[in-house]
Order: structure tokens, then C-alpha cells, then sequence
């Protein structure tokens, strides 16, 4: 996996794989400071990520977080338009999917609403979910 964000070191994946994080630390619709920074340490320290900065890496995240929080449906629709950018490049797309699962089932338990939120990204994606057992 870290081999292959670093093939996808552009300004599309990294905004893509923020947003796919956002949108899986917001699956229940909303996302509180302990959930925020929970994610964010989980970014911060995926082996997948380190071709990014980290610090701008946060920030896209905390940008795509607070467009959930001020209007969580028309940031999920935002989101997976940001998500849909590297729709076509299907090995970006993929890892963007990976990313996606690793974040969600970080905790131990992949979560219905986790699942849900990635497998929309899949289908903003053109990703089949049921590839992904999603």
C-alpha cells in the first residue's frame, strides 16, 4: 500500500484520501474532537501516507471534517465529488478504497455506516462495493 501512494503523489489523491477519511470518521453523521483526532493520529502515523506531508495532510482533513460538520449532507455530496476526481484511475481508486477500510476498521470494527460511506465512495469511484465485500 505504501508503495502505492507514493506512485499517487499528487494534489487529487491526497485530497481524495483525506475526504475518504473524513468521510469515514463522519459515518454517523457527525464528527466529535475525540473522533477528529483519532483520526487524524491514524493518518498521521499510516505507513501508506508518509510520501505526505503530514501537517497538510491534517489540514486537508480538518478542511473536509468542518464542511460535515457545517452541513453534513451537502458535505458528503462535496466529498465524494472531491473522492469522484480520481474516478478512471483505477489503481488511485483503489487505494483511495483501501484507505477507506484500513481507517474504518482501525478500531476493531468496521461499522455498517463505515461500510456505507465507502461503499458511495466505490460508486463515486465507478467501483463495483461488492469488490471490497462492501
Amino acid at each position: 500500500m505504501q508503495t502505492k501512494a507514493k506512485q499517487f503523489q499528487n494534489e487529487k489523491f491526497a485530497d481524495a484520501s483525506m475526504a475518504i477519511c473524513a468521510l469515514v470518521a463522519a459515518a454517523d453523521g457527525n464528527v466529535d474532537a475525540d473522533e477528529r483526532s483519532k483520526t487524524a493520529s491514524l493518518i498521521i502515523n499510516n505507513d501508506a501516507l508518509d510520501c505526505f506531508d503530514a501537517e497538510d495532510l491534517k489540514d486537508r482533513f480538518n478542511k473536509f471534517c468542518d464542511k460535515l460538520d457545517s452541513d453534513f449532507d451537502f458535505g458528503k455530496i462535496a466529498l465524494l465529488q472531491t473522492i469522484g476526481k480520481v474516478r478512471g484511475k483505477d489503481s488511485e481508486a483503489r487505494a483511495l478504497i483501501q484507505i477507506g477500510i484500513i481507517i474504518g476498521g482501525a478500531d476493531g470494527h468496521f461499522d455498517p455506516d463505515e461500510k456505507k460511506v465507502v461503499a458511495d465512495s466505490c460508486r463515486a469511484l465507478g467501483l463495483k462495493p461488492t469488490e471490497f465485500d462492501l
